[in-house]
């Protein structure tokens, strides 16, 4: 900025004044970035502090313990049974829901009649809360007396099937694989609409069939939209509890305890403060290995 003096001259503006007029952020930024540390680094930095106690609700005496709480729980069967059912449940629902995704995502970009309703029931299941769309199987669908699926085995001279005694975990992943094919349907299908018609329609003349677009135009053209689903449902997969919680309580046994459900168990059924302290640190070291290894190789896929 310039100003005009008595005489006629124009006199620049001072560089002070242009200062002044400068933004200041870090006032306006300072404290959001100060409350998401503390939001983030007092649980964490609290976890690990009751991890080296000896801390029970029903016991007053709080005293260190050093590595304690770790030894006695990787000493544990339960801990290893409750990392396997975390497998387990991650990997069956991510192949689920990928392969059934990616299927629907090719049906539903076809065009049939009443496909925009179609797609609206396809992907309701995905804003159902877990704890209702559990209720919902557990009592409507797989109750041997009540449920669906009871009616339909005598229907045709069977008898029905218990799920959560006979077959709890396959139950489980059901559950959960219901509630996130939807998701992996949503990413799906806005990949495929993003495929280029005049490719397909040179693959056509070229006398491709339905299976060679499928595995040799389609399925390449979803690689990467593929790998995001992977990388998102694996994070959340790993913490699954509430679909376990209201169908099985981790049983029977420890048939569907995951390492969400034991760190429950520890901590509010038993009290154990410490332990499930422990639990939880060890639930971040393979939660944080299992994203290194999903994200790097998700990360070379996305720079092929």
């Amino acid at each position: 900025m310039s100003a005009i003096t008595a005489s006629g001259d124009v006199k620049p503006a001072s560089p002070a004044r242009g200062s002044r007029q400068k933004v200041r952020t870090l006032p306006f930024i300072a404290p959001s970035v100060l409350i998401l540390l503390v939001w983030m680094i007092v649980p964490l930095a609290m976890t690990l502090y009751f991890s080296v106690m000896r801390y029970n609700l029903l016991n007053p005496v709080v005293e260190f313990t050093g590595f304690g709480n770790y030894q006695y729980l990787l000493e544990d069967p339960s801990l290893w049974t409750a990392m396997w059912n975390t497998l387990v449940l991650v990997g069956s629902v991510l192949a689920i829901t990928v392969v059934s995704g990616t299927l629907l995502a090719v049906l539903f970009d076809q065009e049939f009649p009443g496909r925009g309703i179609a797609r609206l029931f396809a992907i309701a299941p995905f804003f159902v809360m877990p704890t209702v769309s559990a209720l919902i199987w557990k009592n409507l669908l797989m109750h041997p007396i009540n449920g669906i699926f009871g009616f339909l085995s005598r229907s045709v001279g069977l008898e029905p099937v218990d799920w959560f005694a006979q077959f709890p975990m396959t139950a489980v992943i059901m559950i959960v694989s219901w509630q996130w094919i939807p998701f992996a349907l949503l990413i799906l299908l806005t990949a495929i609409q993003s495929l280029d018609n005049e490719q397909k329609e040179a693959a056509r003349m070229d006398g491709a069939g339905p299976f060679s677009m499928f595995f040799f135009i389609i399925l390449p053209h979803l690689g990467r939209a593929i790998s995001v689903v992977v990388m998102i449902e694996t994070i959340f997969l790993l913490t699954v509890f509430a679909e376990i919680f209201v169908t099985t309580s981790g049983g029977p046994g420890l048939a569907t305890t995951n390492l969400a459900f034991l760190i429950y168990v520890r901590a509010l059924l038993e009290y154990d403060v410490g332990g499930a302290s422990a639990g939880g640190v060890i639930a971040i070291v393979l939660a944080n290995i299992v994203a290194f290894f999903v994200v790097r190789t998700i990360a070379r896929n996305l720079e092929a």
